[in-house]
């Protein structure tokens, strides 16, 4: 098997082919630093840790890159409003932004620079361009001529041509064509600055990520992602910049995911429909969080609504109470050293072979340009079997059943690592999601405990009419008793 891509560049699925074999560099645009992460973010940042993973689990070193824009009109805007330095406002929703990936369960990736840290590279990358002819300076301010770079608009799929057709663009006097983008702005009263050979000034958004990437994997490297919204002009213009200065390709796999939808609209927060990632992990555990997201192809349109979270929450139980089941089961029926596949027979043998199949059917799912939406679903269906194999009516609690079963979880724990699932314990996952869940319905865990108790003692004085009245009350509350030789478990429905 070998991985496909789909490549934004090309417009279709390519063979994953890296420049050096066995390394991989991968670059993914970060946040502007002005304000909290939002579910959009979360998207992005899940998709390329996911690919991140898969990469590594398939056995490539890889150089992940994710960068912080430091220095822009917006943390300007942010830091003026506020009386503060932009450096105080870029490194307080740098932090925000670290502590929200992580409460996701991403991974940090190799190198995380910022663009203040590489305005030098910037000043060298722009006077190339000069130099080529592909960029001009006007009073201060340095612009990209896009019409003297003949593979622009590539990456999009647009022609000058074409964007010049009933365009609306903002008028700039200083400009040769409409289209040429500031590579540098000459500074303002009340601005940052640093000297440059056009005078004083910071650099435009496009340049940094050019630069940046660079630095870290080369003038080519492999793979370059973000959202879709970046496409255009983001990634257009970094793939003038960096191939006018150097002439040579840059990226040379383009991977975008695909929007969020607020329950069919466009997220905005003047429709008030914008949520932050501390908003959703007040509500729900990071994994149902990630399920959410990778239950559909990355590319894909996904719709965000709290029936949709509560639907990834159905799933995740179901894994979690199969794992949950597994565990008990094992610590109730010993050990199984010294077995292997090959002492295997009858039902415990049929089954584990069916289950086997699970690494080797994600690897094919995953291999299809990231598909977790068709790897989830082998998950769920090794989930079912497992469930069908305890329901068996020849299943045996034995050595032999114990195997089978921690083979299972064994495997569901393996690729689930990858998709950055099922790596809590089962216990605390389901006591993460009973606090959230009562909290949300604004239920008292110490009353609902008290009930269980009263209903335990009832129980065991016989009295089953208030056993059931209890049961019944906590149910109109929503809350889910199940009864085990462990005890009494309660759940939020």
């Amino acid at each position: 098997m070998s991985l496909q891509i789909y490549n934004t560049l090309s417009k279709k699925k390519e063979v994953f082919t890296p420049l050096e074999e066995g390394k991989v560099g991968m670059y993914c645009c970060g946040i502007t630093a002005y304000d909290e992460c939002h579910i959009g973010h979360a998207r992005s940042a899940i998709v390329f840790d996911v690919i991140y993973r898969y990469l590594r689990y398939r056995g490539f070193n890889v150089t992940y890159v994710k960068n912080f824009t430091d220095v822009d009109d917006k943390i300007i805007a942010k830091a003026n409003a506020e009386g503060k330095d932009i450096a105080e406002i870029a490194e307080r929703y740098i932090k925000e932004h670290n502590e929200d990936m992580d409460a996701l369960g991403l991974i940090r990736p190799t190198v995380t620079p910022r663009a203040t840290e590489n305005i030098k590279g910037m000043i060298r990358m722009i006077a190339r361009l000069i130099e080529a002819g592909l960029a001009y300076c006007v009073n201060g301010d340095v612009f990209y001529s896009v019409d003297k770079f003949n593979g622009y608009g590539k990456l999009s799929g647009r022609t000058l041509n074409d964007m010049m057709a009933g365009a609306r663009i903002e008028v700039d006097e200083k400009k040769k064509n409409p289209f040429d983008f500031v590579l540098w702005k000459a500074s303002k009263k009340g601005e940052p600055w640093w000297d440059s050979p056009w005078g004083r000034g910071r650099p435009g958004w496009h340049i940094e990520c050019s630069v940046m990437s660079q630095r870290y994997l080369g003038e080519t490297f492999d793979i370059h992602g973000g959202g879709e919204d970046l496409i255009f002009p983001h990634h257009e213009n970094e793939i003038a910049q960096a191939e006018g200065a150097t002439d040579k390709p840059f990226a040379r796999y383009w991977i975008h995911n695909g929007f969020i939808k607020i329950s069919s609209e466009k997220m905005s927060k003047s429709l008030g429909n914008f949520y932050t990632v501390k908003d959703v992990l007040k509500k729900y555990h990071p994994e149902v969080v990630r399920l959410f997201i990778l239950q559909s192809h990355y590319r894909s349109v996904i719709d965000f609504s709290d029936e949709a979270l509560r639907f990834a929450r159905g799933g995740m139980e179901r894994f979690y109470s199969t794992l949950k089941n597994i565990e008990e089961m094992k610590s109730r029926n010993g050990s199984f050293d010294g077995l292997s596949e090959k002492n295997l027979s009858g039902i415990n043998e049929k089954y584990l072979k069916r289950i086997d199949f699970l690494p080797e059917r994600f690897v094919k799912a995953m291999d299809d340009d990231f598909n977790t939406a068709r790897a989830i679903g082998y998950i769920f269906d090794t989930i079912r079997l497992v469930n069908a194999y305890i329901s068996d009516k020849e299943f045996i609690p034995d050595a032999e059943s114990m195997f089978v079963l921690d083979s299972a979880k064994r495997y569901i724990r393996e690729v689930g690592k990858v998709l950055g699932l099922f790596l809590d314990d089962p216990v605390s996952y389901f006591e993460q999601d009973r606090r959230r869940e009562a909290g949300k319905r604004d239920l008292d865990r110490d009353t609902i405990e008290g009930l269980i108790h009263a209903r335990n003692v009832a129980r065991q004085e016989k009295q089953w009419e208030k056993a059931d009245s209890i049961r019944e009350e906590l149910r109109k509350k929503g809350v889910v008793l199940r009864d085990s030789s462990q005890g009494t478990i309660w759940s939020v429905e």
